[in-house]
């Protein structure tokens, strides 16, 4: 063995190696870094195996399902390398006790996520302990390596990021035209409004003019009474949304000039006049299990199998009431907290039910519950070949970052197809941006109405949802607005409960046109300056969150669609899949190499059963960017 040998060994063997996430890629990453010498590896998981995980992530089992991923992973690698150290954490990489000083141990961090939130996350972890970071996601086919090093290369955030398209709350409640507004209909407002806070607002509650005469009716029909049958209860429910919600939807005539009219569905002309009686009892179901709500399933009270048949009017109708009784006989204690969930088997059937049924409704192509669990969860289905490929990208890269061969770091992207012959297309990394309000510290610009907006529409969509900050502290001068803690005694949090309330203009230390706010995160390290300008009006379509944010960017929204991701009732968020754009080598500008066929951006997507999120960069913003000398 020559000495450059002797030196990359040593510095393998002697490395600490912090890998983020223990899932399609994980396991490939784990298993590699340990047969590639490393002695020394930590791992962070907060999931658990599933058995959906199987067919890809081998380090585990049939008989691992339900344990921690992180630590079925280090067990079984250190089956065959027993002399290594692996500590597993089954926990989130966001939880407190994984700080700067917990980062700074470590001489290269290794991300397997599946979230950008999660990303952002780490990315601002290592810039705060200068910690160089490897940066990994895939999509079916396609896959990508980025090395982000503190002060040589971009950091994670440098660039945008794509954003999910959202559609206007109307074209979902009132006009869909497409499948995925029913599977966002029926996901984030009646999934939410059933399951989730009953507080919420959404248009679920309109009622048709001739339900509206009784006093009886004009009650929230979905409030259900202590006494109440279940059954009966979910045909009021299924009645209303899918009935007297199409019938006022009629009403208007204006509305359906040039559009289908949609046709009101009712339970009593679908339906047998009991259910009880032709499936049985939900109580009498072999399939489910109090403590292990996620395998609830109303198809085998139903007989059915197979999740890509193709359920018709009557059967998606058995499978929303079935769906239903289930929840409240069930788990009724989780009821009021539920958000929906792609790996929870009885929420993906709900919702299949009742976006087919309003599908039915509006004259849509239905969908099979596989085909449905795709849209609702953002599915673009793994292929273990590329977590593999991508891994060993990930270990190249890593010993380089040990190395300090900065002239040789390399952002890898795997195609799907060859462009000049090659699979693999290495980029020399780029510098960082000056204009990141991250890693270069560039002041923000907020146009604002400083008299009416309160401070909480600051927090939540800007601090919060737009900056990624989990516990935010935002100052105007000397004077501390707003903060989260563990550590702040009652007076301190009812003052600043009482702060989220009052508009800008109002505060303590009123913040008005001109103002500069400090915004940090103390868990991340993190601290921005935001320039306050007051504005009067915003465009109703175009600005729906009343505010505008410059200086922090992100990607257009796709034609015809909104660009905004705010949480009020303007516009819902949904993300769907599409394939990456393949990226041309360091030598040439990519617009010279991009084969038109390819040029495509990826959206946010998710692997199946959220193994690795991939966020490719648009190719024509990368061919701008400056490379690394």
């Amino acid at each position: 063995m020559d000495t450059q040998q002797q030196q990359q060994q040593s510095a393998i063997q002697g490395a600490k190696v912090l890998m983020v996430g223990a899932g399609g890629i994980g396991c490939e990453l784990l298993k590699t870094l340990a047969l590639s010498g490393f002695h020394d590896i930590h791992i962070i998981d907060m999931d658990t195996i599933e058995v959906s995980n199987l067919n890809r992530q081998f380090l585990f089992r049939r008989s691992h399902v339900g344990q921690s991923k992180a630590k079925v992973a280090r067990d079984a690698v250190l089956r065959f390398r027993p002399h290594i150290n692996i500590r597993s954490y089954h926990a989130n990489v966001k939880n407190p006790e994984f700080d700067v000083d917990f980062f700074k141990q470590f001489d290269v961090v290794l991300n397997g996520l599946d979230n950008l939130d999660a990303r952002r996350h780490v990315n601002r972890l290592c810039l705060a302990a200068d910690v160089p970071l490897v940066e990994s996601g895939t999509t079916g086919f396609l896959g990508q390596v980025t090395v982000h090093v503190k002060g040589k290369t971009e950091c994670y955030e440098c660039q945008t990021k794509p954003t999910p398209k959202t559609y206007p709350v109307c074209t979902i409640t009132s006009t869909p035209t497409k499948f995925v507004h029913c599977i966002v209909w029926a996901k984030e407002l009646l999934f939410a409004k059933l399951f989730g806070d009953k507080n919420q607002d959404n248009d679920l509650n309109v009622r048709a003019n001739k339900a509206a005469s009784s006093s009886k009716e004009t009650e929230d029909v979905f409030e259900r009474a202590e006494d109440e049958d279940i059954e009966q209860y979910g045909r009021k429910i299924y009645d209303h949304v899918f009935g007297y919600n199409i019938e006022a939807a009629l009403s208007n005539e204006e509305t359906w000039k040039n559009r289908r009219r949609p046709r009101p569905i009712y339970s009593k002309d679908v339906l047998p006049e009991s259910l009880s009686q032709k499936n049985g009892s939900t109580q009498n179901c072999s399939a489910t299990s109090v403590d292990d709500s996620a395998t609830v399933s109303a198809m085998p009270l139903l007989g059915l199998k197979n999740p890509q048949e193709l359920w018709g009017l009557t059967q998606n109708s058995l499978v929303f009431i079935e769906a239903l009784k289930l929840f409240f006989a069930k788990r009724k204690k989780e009821i009021g907290h539920l958000t929906f969930d792609k790996d929870d088997q009885l929420a993906v059937e709900f919702v299949t039910a009742a976006a087919n049924i309003r599908a039915e409704s509006f004259g849509i192509p239905l969908h099979s519950l596989f085909e449905a669990k795709g849209i609702a969860g953002n599915i673009v289905h793994a292929v273990a070949t590329t977590n593999a490929i991508v891994a060993g990208l990930i270990v190249i890269e890593a010993i380089k970052v040990l190395k300090k061969d900065a002239d040789k770091y390399r952002m890898t992207y795997c195609l799907e197809h060859p462009s000049r012959k090659m699979l693999l297309m290495p980029v020399e990394p780029f510098e960082p941006n000056p204009s990141c309000y991250v890693c270069s510290k560039t002041p923000l610009v907020l146009e604002i109405n400083t008299q009416k907006s309160k401070l909480r529409d600051l927090v939540d969509k800007i601090v919060k949802a737009k900056l990624g900050m989990n516990l935010p502290l935002i100052m105007h001068g000397a004077s501390l607005l707003y903060e989260v803690g563990d550590d702040l005694d009652d007076i301190m949090v009812a003052n600043y409960n009482s702060n989220l309330e009052k508009s800008l203009s109002e505060l303590p230390s009123p913040v008005i046109n001109g103002s500069i706010l400090t915004v940090e995160d103390l868990q991340q390290e993190l601290s921005c300056k935001i320039n306050v300008k007051h504005r009067e009006e915003f465009d109703e379509e175009k600005e729906p969150e009343g505010m505008v944010l410059s200086g922090w960017t992100q990607s257009p929204a796709t034609k015809g669609e909104s660009a905004s991701t705010s949480n009020n009732e303007s516009a819902v968020e949904v993300t769907e899949s599409s394939s990456g754009p393949e990226i041309a080598s360091k030598k040439r500008k990519l617009s010279e190499t991009q084969p038109e066929n390819h040029k495509r951006e990826t959206e946010n997507v998710e692997s199946e059963d959220d193994d690795d999120l991939m966020e490719i960069e648009n190719p024509m913003t990368v061919s701008k960017k400056k490379r690394v000398a």
